[in-house]
């Protein structure tokens, strides 16, 4: 029965990262607003002249320290200045996309171990992440839905960042997997004896 709710748990993960790969998730992050309001500067070109209000603002600098740090900046990357002025902790949406395929790995990794050893703890512990991680993923679903639901009613008090589309055929297949994948995951860990 070990090796069913195995097979089942990856086959739940496989669809989960198909689902993933096949969203819109890459595309729903906004773009850097640093990136945005800075203009690209190309290798062997000169900038752009700078308005009136820029260059006054950029002549205000009150010390050399400001602007010898303005004067190495001005050569970094886009990326760099947008990973500078990227919040330091993640967006509770970040989070979730990194910690539901996590739990669900690192449940799957207790899942084997319990199959080849059928330790109880082991399976008690892939049930605990399993469980975890299908709250997580419930909550997901459940946020995404509500973006949907605001970005599509123009709702003004949306701070503007779409929200990422899935294939609701994958989404429900993926659930119904995963739901199925705890309940035997718990029926198994309670009969089968170490």
């Amino acid at each position: 029965m070990a090796i069913v709710v195995l097979v089942l748990w990856l086959f739940t993960a496989g669809a989960g990262f198909y689902l993933l790969v096949t969203s819109s998730l890459g595309r729903a992050r906004p773009a850097a607003p640093a990136a945005a309001s800075s203009p690209q500067r190309v290798p062997g070109r000169q900038p752009a002249a700078v308005s009136q209000p820029a260059a006054a603002t950029a002549q205000a600098a009150p010390s050399r320290r400001a602007a010898r740090r303005a004067a190495r900046e001005r050569w970094d990357p886009p990326s760099l200045v947008a990973a500078k002025q990227a919040p330091i902790l993640p967006s509770t949406r970040s989070l979730v996309e990194f910690a539901h395929p996590a739990g669900g790995l690192i449940g799957l990794a207790f899942w084997l171990g319990f199959t080849l050893v059928h330790n109880r703890a082991l399976g008690w512990i892939a049930f605990g992440l399993i469980a975890a991680t299908a709250c997580v993923g419930l909550g997901w679903f459940t946020a995404n839905t509500r973006a949907a639901r605001r970005a599509d009613s123009g709702d003004p008090a949306d701070p503007g960042r779409p929200a990422p589309s899935f294939a609701g055929r994958l989404v429900a297949l993926h659930g119904s997997a995963a739901a199925l994948t705890v309940a035997l995951a718990a029926f198994t860990a309670l009969v089968l004896r170490s």
